[in-house]
């Protein structure tokens, strides 16, 4: 369990565009707990799937990877745009709406409903070609060397998977005092939409 702990947290751990969001989420504290639970249950069953084999299903059919790399990278240079966009024309302000104490700050622009935070999260995790290789397929592959402990190694991913997220999320909460400012907002929308367009050509090109 300790060896899948610490294979999925070498996995999870790496600044990528799920990453990004579930931050941005965290400092924002917007729908945190349904971001952190999507991005939860979303490896619980990648982890699970590798585990009975379906990284050979993926292994055997490579258009699979294919199809879901182009479709990731068109859906993350569209959000690099979106992110470009507010760090150049921040929204305006939603009145009379308090955040975490602080009123009329950044935290309240470029506000996400439930919906798209929900849609968001499951796009940038399903539609991650990475999620296939890594979780499902070196995971899934690592795991069943160890025999009979295999899903207690799954269970230690499973662990590793919970406490990163979590950890992102509800922990992103103690930045917020210098996110209160709307010049801070556009610094790190910035930085997502590089980090985003950076990742979508990569992807793009499949390097």
């Amino acid at each position: 369990m300790t060896t899948g702990l610490g294979a999925g947290l070498a996995l999870i751990i790496a600044i990528g565009a799920q990453n990004a969001f579930v931050l941005r989420q965290g400092i924002r504290g917007e729908h945190v707990g349904l971001v952190v639970l999507v991005c939860m249950l979303s490896d619980v069953v990648l982890i699970a799937a590798g585990i009975v084999g379906i990284g050979a299903v993926i292994t055997a059919v490579p258009a699979v990877v294919v199809a879901v790399r182009l479709a990731g990278a068109a859906f993350l240079i569209g959000y690099a745009a979106l992110a470009a966009k507010r760090a150049v024309h921040p929204g305006a302000r939603v009145t009379g709406v308090q955040v975490s104490g602080v009123q009329g700050s950044g935290l309240q622009q470029g506000a996400l409903g439930r919906k798209a935070a929900l849609v968001t999260a499951l796009t940038l995790t399903w539609l991650n070609p990475h999620v296939y290789l890594d979780t499902v397929l070196l995971l899934g592959t690592v795991a069943n060397q160890q025999g009979e402990l295999r899903w207690w190694f799954g269970a230690g991913a499973i662990v590793g998977s919970v406490i990163w997220f979590s950890a992102l999320g509800y922990g992103a909460k103690f930045l917020r005092p210098i996110f209160a400012k709307p010049g801070a907002w556009r610094v790190l929308d910035g930085l997502i939409a590089a980090v985003m367009l950076f990742l979508g050509i990569k992807m793009a090109l499949g390097t």
